[in-house]
């Protein structure tokens, strides 16, 4: 029998120690609960870095099936493994591609979308076409750690160029006509984005 709670702890610190961003415990476990509450089946998630929130996810409940892409090898092949262990790889389809270079013609009931922040807006654009007529589009990161709410902190010019661009991404969606958006201060900042 597989120790689910190792197993979790091994990636979260394998994710610190190689500097891998991973969801915060308060976000994945919000996500968790919606998924839960709004018998969320069918899950694509943009940016699977090492598996872990689309390893949590497919454990909330045994019916859900994943799709989800990831373009940097070391993080896919740790993902591969990841998935493994826990014998998910049933339920969560991993693609190692850049997520502009997918074409999808399923739709799901969620789409997470947690990857290169900058380009938010572009995911939102094309994945919003396989959201199924209730799904809901939850991005991740909206706080940047802080930094949207105070670019004071920011001495690297790259960096205040993608908090541009994450606060850019915020207004987009605030100003979607095709969606209600809300933000939520739990963990580093969570869009929950419903068609209306």
């Amino acid at each position: 029998m597989v120790n689910t709670i190792d197993l979790i702890k091994e990636m979260k610190e394998y994710a610190e120690d190689n500097n891998v961003p991973i969801i915060t415990d308060e976000g994945i476990n919000y996500i968790r609960n919606y998924i839960k509450e709004n018998k969320i089946k069918r899950i694509l998630e943009v940016g699977t870095a090492i598996g872990y929130s689309s390893i949590l996810m497919a454990l909330t409940d045994e019916e859900i099936t994943i799709t989800t892409i990831e373009r940097d090898e070391k993080r896919y092949l740790e993902a591969v493994k990841n998935i493994k262990k826990f014998h998910l790889e049933e339920r969560i389809t991993l693609l190692y591609k850049d997520a502009f270079d997918v074409e999808l013609d399923e739709e799901f009931d969620l789409v997470f979308i947690d990857a290169a922040k900058a380009q938010n807006t572009r995911f939102f654009e094309k994945f919003s076409k396989n959201l199924a007529k209730q799904g809901t589009i939850i991005t991740d990161n909206m706080n940047f750690h802080g930094l949207v709410e105070d670019e004071s902190k920011i001495e690297s010019r790259n960096l205040r160029a993608l908090i541009r661009k994450v606060k850019a991404y915020h207004e987009f969606l605030e100003n979607n006509e095709d969606f209600k958006t809300t933000f939520l201060n739990i963990g580093d900042g969570l869009a929950v984005s419903k068609p209306i």
